[in-house]
């Protein structure tokens, strides 16, 4: 069953980045998932602990936030830059506490916090994240600490 769970997530994998629907490229598609599942197989790298399909859903939902957190910003930093008249910025250095328990979730909170337009991640230390952000709002945004959440661990992260 994991063998087959593999060759589907890396046939929609090679799928999402080609978007080939012509019918020759599909089977040339399914047909290279199988053998890297085949190759993987061989090499005995496929176990339940090189990959914990059960943890997935946790990591689709970070996707699927962080997505959505990048959209709002964007959407939000060219509002500020359209907007005729008034300087809608207010940038500001703010300092985050860290609640994330592993080095590895540590630098995907800090590297979510800059991949959303607006706000960069400065300086991460053990215990503290310091960031710039655009404006009053989007520090805020991250005060609430929401994105912290949601963000997973590594011991939680299917790597």
């Amino acid at each position: 069953m994991r063998t087959i769970i593999t060759a589907c997530l890396i046939f929609l994998f090679w799928f999402m980045l080609s978007g080939h629907t012509e019918t020759l490229l599909m089977i040339l598609g399914v047909l290279s998932a199988m053998l890297t599942v085949y190759l993987a197989k061989r090499m005995n790298i496929i176990d339940r602990e090189s990959y914990p399909f059960h943890l997935s859903l946790r990591l689709l939902r970070y996707y699927f936030y962080l997505g959505k957190e990048i959209l709002k910003a964007n959407v939000d930093v060219i509002k500020r830059i359209l907007t005729p008249g008034r300087v809608n910025i207010s940038p500001r250095v703010i300092t985050l506490s860290v609640i994330k328990k592993t080095a590895l979730g540590k630098v995907i909170y800090a590297n979510s916090i800059t991949l959303t337009p607006g706000t960069v991640t400065l300086e991460l230390s053990d215990d503290e994240i310091k960031v710039h952000a655009l404006s009053k709002e989007g520090a805020e945004d991250l005060q609430k600490g929401d994105m912290a959440k949601v963000v997973p661990d590594s011991g939680e992260l299917p790597l």
